[in-house]
């Protein structure tokens, strides 16, 4: 049975304000467009349609364009206050962001229930040390302009480093925009994109920038896709102990280019970030008992 052309505007409409809800979840450090999505009740149709995208392309768009438009929408609607939170105080916001990954953590671990064993420990020490690694490379700490300037093994990593953000969208409990915090690559992406928005600075760079990110986004999400599928059959418990040890190693490398700052920053700055904290774990537990109550399990961001 066809719906009526008002109908289907509204359905469009309505997945539209879907999409502009996981939008502001993606672009979010720490918080799970997939937990949004699915306390939306559209997790499934959109995992559906990515997996049919190349057996039934029209199907699947017509269920991806208004999700898509909405994310594009809600991402761009928090593009100047995550920017300003960053640049103005960046301690505060960062730690905003580590407690929603931290409330994230209970649901990684459900998965891996049991007495972890010698090598299930390991699997959670190796990346976790791995993790916090992170913070003595130079990536981590580049300036905010540098995107600006890349050469051709700038752009290739910038590729690699829009690959490995896209674990999110496969890996349970891993943000893609916290990736790139840890990378160093968040707050330059945000400010060249605003850039670009405001002021129109330096748009065909800008948009080579972005081509590139985005190319490295989608062909890491089919890779890693057919990884994790493999590892979180054949090794399931060992997969997510290694997800728990990765993201908690990630905390120390996500403060690294902010050491400046959290070293002067007074008492009033710790204790807003302290408050910031406990709010980030709230709403990530929270948003984590809505989607227990819908009965649904997101398996990213």
């Amino acid at each position: 049975m066809k719906l009526s052309a008002a109908k289907r505007a509204t359905a469009f409409l309505t997945d539209v304000m879907r999409g502009a809800a996981i939008g502001i979840a993606f672009i979010v450090p720490g918080f799970s467009g997939g937990s949004v999505a699915a306390i939306l009740g559209v997790y499934e149709r959109l995992v559906g349609a990515v997996a049919d995208i190349f057996k039934h392309f029209r199907r699947s768009m017509r269920t991806l364009l208004p999700i898509a438009l909405g994310m594009l929408l809600g991402a761009s609607a928090l593009l100047f206050p995550i920017r300003w939170g960053v640049q103005n105080y960046p301690v505060p916001t960062v730690t905003l962001f580590v407690g929603l990954s931290i409330g994230g953590l209970p649901v990684i671990k459900e998965r891996a229930p049991g007495k972890p064993t010698a090598r299930n420990f390991a699997a959670f020490l190796l990346p976790c040390l791995a993790a916090a690694s992170l913070a003595l490379l130079p990536s981590a700490n580049h300036a905010e302009g540098f995107l600006y300037h890349l050469d051709a093994g700038g752009y290739l990593l910038l590729f690699l480093v829009g690959a490995a953000a896209a674990c999110a969208l496969v890996v349970p409990g891993i943000s893609g925009s916290m990736l790139l915090l840890i990378f160093g690559y968040y707050a330059p992406l945000i400010s060249l994109i605003t850039g670009f928005l405001l002021e129109g600075t330096e748009p065909l760079t800008s948009l080579l920038v972005l081509a590139v990110a985005g190319a490295g986004m989608l062909v890491g999400f089919f890779a890693v896709s057919f990884l994790m599928r493999f590892f979180l059959k054949k090794f399931p418990r060992a997969t997510n102990f290694a997800i728990l040890g990765f993201i908690s190693g990630s905390i120390v490398a996500v403060y690294a280019p902010f050491a400046r700052s959290a070293l002067t920053m007074g008492v009033w700055g710790w204790v807003i970030s302290f408050a910031l904290l406990l709010l980030g774990v709230a709403l990530s537990l929270g948003l984590l008992t809505l989607v227990k109550r819908r009965g649904a399990c997101p398996h990213g961001k």
